[in-house]
Formats: structure tokens, C-alpha cells, sequence
């Protein structure tokens, strides 16, 4: 079930690969979650000391009241990957013009997992066709239904 998804990832990247990620969560920020609260506009997924991390998500607390008082919502959380995968992972970063995306958070098994998309960004010219492709297929489709 898709908790929180980033609505701009797939408009502004075009994804080539992704991988699952577990992700290092409070308790008061996973019922949060399940509560789909919070958002991942705006945030990326960097490489750094052999381990990979979450910055700029924002995830609230569950109870603001309850929450400690020096929690930062927009705080870095560290991914749970196989060392292979952040290898990998290293090596795209250090590629021009890659961008490691967050596409959605789900729950699997209980647990909270994070798809990260690996793409490179898209010009305005590449958004506008995918503009296109959808509007004409939008079109068809209602011609298609209106004959039936």
C-alpha cells in the first residue's frame, strides 16, 4: 500500500532503474506514515561515507505534543541497502547529470520501504512530448469508448 508518493519524480526524471530501500524511522514518525502524513517533494537521496540517506523529506510527528522538542521534521534518514547496492548507487551520483529520486513510500510486510528512482532529468522539450503522448492517448481512448 502506497503511502506517500512524489508526484513530481516521474514528470521531472526520467527513471532507468529503481531499487527498494528500507528506511531508519522513529516510531512516531512510522505511525505518521501510516497515517500518510508527510511529503517527499523536493527531496533526493545522496551517498555519503558508504552509506546511503534521505534528505529533505518531510515527515511530521505523529503527536507534535509528544514529539521531542529538538526533532526536526525535514531531518537526513538513513537507507537501509545491501553494500552492493550503495556501491552502485555511489557510482551513479558520480555521473553528471544522474539524479537519485525518491518515487514513493509503501508498507511491505510491516515494514516501511522507500523506491528510489535512478534517471536523469528531463528538458522541457521531453516533458512537453510525454504531454502529447498522453493527451493523444487520452483521446483515443474516449473515441474508442464512445464508439462501444
Amino acid at each position: 500500500m502506497t503511502l506517500l508518493r512524489n508526484k513530481t519524480a516521474r514528470r521531472d526524471v526520467a527513471i532507468q532503474q529503481t531499487y527498494e530501500a528500507g528506511i531508519e524511522l522513529f516510531g512516531f514518525e512510522v505511525k505518521s506514515l501510516r497515517k500518510k502524513e508527510g511529503s517527499l517533494k523536493g527531496s533526493h537521496v545522496v551517498v555519503r561515507g558508504g552509506e546511503a540517506w534521505l534528505t529533505n523529506a518531510h515527515i511530521p510527528p505523529f503527536q507534535p505534543a509528544n514529539a521531542p522538542e529538538d526533532f526536526d521534521t525535514y531531518r537526513t534518514r538513513r537507507l537501509l541497502l545491501h553494500a552492493d547496492e550503495i556501491a552502485e548507487l555511489a557510482g551513479y551520483e558520480k555521473q553528471n547529470g544522474v539524479a537519485l529520486v525518491p518515487i514513493r513510500l509503501y508498507n511491505s510486510g510491516g515494514r516501511i520501504k522507500l523506491e528510489i528512482g535512478v534517471g536523469r532529468g528531463k528538458k522541457s522539450y521531453d516533458k512537453r512530448e510525454d504531454i502529447k503522448r498522453r493527451d493523444m492517448k487520452r483521446e483515443v481512448d474516449r473515441t474508442l469508448k464512445n464508439e462501444y
